[in-house]
């Protein structure tokens, strides 16, 4: 799975949206998700670990869970020329609109 489709995922956004807040305990990941088990959020992280966007570390009997910035390097470099073309447009628009 690459990750594109790591992001895809609803709830896979939002352990990263968790993550970007600060750094969390695979406990409080669960707890965040109460219509999921401890397993499926497991798998999630799994995931999101395989394809580069989070990184775990041990913590005595924990295991502590982080948002890797250079994770979403590549979803950004493919928004990147979008970002562009809103930003073009959008100053059009402003152009034209203070023109009017």
């Amino acid at each position: 799975m690459d990750v594109f489709e790591a992001v895809a995922e609803p709830t896979r956004r939002h352990l990263i949206s968790l993550l970007a807040e600060r750094e969390r305990t695979a406990g409080e990941l669960v707890d965040s998700l109460p219509a999921l088990t401890q397993p499926a959020v497991s798998r999630h992280l799994r995931i999101l670990r395989e394809t580069g966007l989070v990184e775990v570390r041990p913590d005595g009997q924990r295991r502590i869970y982080a948002l890797k910035p250079d994770g979403l390097q590549r979803i950004d470099d493919w928004i990147t020329p979008y970002r562009r073309f809103w930003r073009d447009h959008l100053a059009a628009l402003e152009q034209h609109l203070e023109n009017q």
